[in-house]
């Protein structure tokens, strides 16, 4: 498998704004965390970390995401950020033995980052995941 990513969906409710997101990776989802729980997986494809406490209410500080805490931690399998004015889920689930999926939700207030703005983040995921990226 190469990776893939379904269509995206997004809801608006007043001033939130909700992206979704579902992605098949070319790696099991142990080694995928890495890349969505660590400064330097998240920087490699997402955005540059200036701080990740990896525990539940850790300090979390993303560029152009924004800063806040860790306020949900499940090793291997979900990191929830809640920034300001927002918050960003992952969580991994296995999809068959070698190969995983990823469920993303973007939460946020007024101006963000929009449906194909992620998309080609989670392209640069799939294309580092594919390659030698330690996990």
């Amino acid at each position: 498998m190469s990776g893939s990513i379904a269509q995206g969906t997004s809801q608006t409710h007043g001033n939130t704004h909700i992206l979704h997101f579902l992605v098949r990776l070319p790696r099991p989802m142990e080694d995928v965390w890495a890349a969505v729980a660590t400064p330097e997986g998240i920087g490699a494809w997402c955005t540059a970390v200036d701080a990740l406490e990896p525990r539940l209410d850790g300090a979390v500080s993303l560029r152009g995401l924004g800063a806040g805490r860790i306020t949900a931690w499940d090793v291997d399998r979900m990191a929830e950020y809640t920034v300001e004015g927002g918050r960003l889920r992952f969580h991994l689930e296995r999809d068959g033995t070698a190969e995983s999926v990823l469920r993303f939700t973007h939460e946020f207030q007024g101006e963000g980052p929009t449906d194909m703005d992620w998309r080609r983040r989670f392209e640069r995921l799939i294309a580092m995941l594919g390659a030698d990226f330690p996990g």
